[in-house]
């Protein structure tokens, strides 16, 4: 038996791209008001929306996260980021000018010191959104685990790099594995099923546009730089398929496989269509922007020309600027400019992100539905810092 992921997204389409372009162009509002404070409480929103608006089997996924806790673990996050800006790279920096006569090598161990921090910040978002997503009134959970998958993402892409990204799907597939297996819905472990080797096919276009990029580095080598650029064109255009191509694939190919006490999951997704929701979708934006980014740039270069020529005793030259206000030009200029950030957003949301999860919702089917009846309720995970790390960061907590 199958339970298709029917969802709220697929009727009244355009209603529901004018409700998702209005909320996010609310909360955006907000959100400057505020300095960037109500951005918490505008990411909680959206994640309503959205999650209320996916209803496998009929019933919809409900998000219960909530914008205090998630603003409170920002500033914890921030205040042990500090730490390690103000003591770790200090005592770097200290060490790069005794023994290397210069800061370069500050930078790069500073660089390399926050990688981690990513892991760990993907992990612990990941982990919080679960525990505050439920469905059929049940909650979703994933084991605390955040130092382990660190350790594991440094070392898989360690051997991912010297491999010349032959093992790129062992790494996908083992981390995919250690978040999966950690993963609970009610009392029910998930488990990840299949092999690594299995998601191979899904870089045969990465392997074509690097067969491509090579016939274009023989061309330029040989002098012929019409057909070493035709083939360079080529192989980028082959790359950003494949990328895509892969990360489509290869989340078809994992879900696929993940099994819940018998319970399963199937996945129907097409990776061109993904890429022209992105290419078109981001497109639209783009020209829906155009227009006020249009009239900003004319004001920021006329006020920066007025400044100029009054610095060189040549103002009378722009005597019509002369009688417009200084405080109005800026005012005008930051408003176009919070404009062009709001439409950016709300825009984002409405050909972008919407289509996006639209397309995997509809997709998504529950195999053996029967056997969820047998799965209870787990006890709430309290989640201390929320998404603080991956908020401090601007990594994993996104939508």
């Amino acid at each position: 038996m199958t339970t298709d992921s029917t969802d709220t997204l697929t009727t009244d389409w355009v209603g529901r791209r004018a409700a998702v372009f209005g909320l996010a162009l609310r909360t955006g509002f907000l959100t400057v008001l505020t300095l960037g404070f109500y951005r918490f409480w505008m990411k909680t929103r959206l994640r309503r929306w959205y999650w209320s608006a996916i209803r496998p089997g009929g019933l919809p996924l409900e998000y219960v996260g909530d914008p205090v806790e998630k603003l409170l673990g920002f500033f914890v996050a921030v205040v042990i980021l500090a730490f390690y800006i103000g003591i770790v790279n200090l005592a770097l920096m200290f060490i790069s000018f005794s023994l290397f006569q210069g800061n370069g090598v500050a930078y790069l161990l500073s660089f390399v010191g926050v990688i981690p921090l990513w892991f760990y910040a993907q992990y612990r978002s990941r982990r919080y959104v679960l525990a505050r997503t439920r469905w059929r009134g049940l909650r979703f959970g994933l084991d605390s685990g955040a130092c382990g998958y660190v350790g594991r993402a440094l070392m898989h892409w360690a051997i991912t790099i010297l491999s010349l990204g032959l093992l790129w799907p062992r790494m996908t597939f083992a981390l995919e594995r250690y978040k999966t297996e950690r993963t609970s819905f009610g009392t029910a472990r998930m488990e990840q099923g299949g092999r690594w080797q299995m998601l191979y096919p899904a870089t045969k276009p990465l392997f074509l546009a690097l067969l491509f990029g090579a016939g274009a580095g023989a061309a330029f080598l040989t002098k012929n730089a019409g057909m070493g650029g035709i083939l360079a064109v080529l192989s980028a255009l082959i790359a950003l398929y494949g990328v895509v191509h892969y990360r489509v694939e290869t989340l078809r190919l994992l879900t696929g496989t993940k099994r819940l006490d018998g319970v399963g999951l199937t996945l129907r997704a097409n990776p061109w269509r993904i890429l022209m929701i992105y290419v078109l979708g981001y497109l639209m934006v783009l020209l829906a922007v155009a227009l006020p980014a249009l009239i900003l740039a004319p004001l920021m270069l006329a006020l920066q020309a007025a400044e100029m020529l009054v610095e060189m005793d040549l103002g009378g030259a722009l005597d019509f600027l002369e009688n417009v206000p200084r405080a109005l030009i800026l005012g005008v200029s930051a408003a176009l400019y919070f404009t062009i950030f709001l439409l950016w957003s709300a825009l984002a949301h409405t050909f972008v992100t919407l289509p996006v999860m639209r397309h995997y919702a509809n997709g998504l089917s529950v195999t053996n539905p029967d056997a969820l009846s047998a799965i209870r309720q787990r006890p709430r995970d309290e989640v201390q810092q929320a998404e603080g790390f991956a908020e401090a960061l601007d990594v994993g907590a996104s939508i």
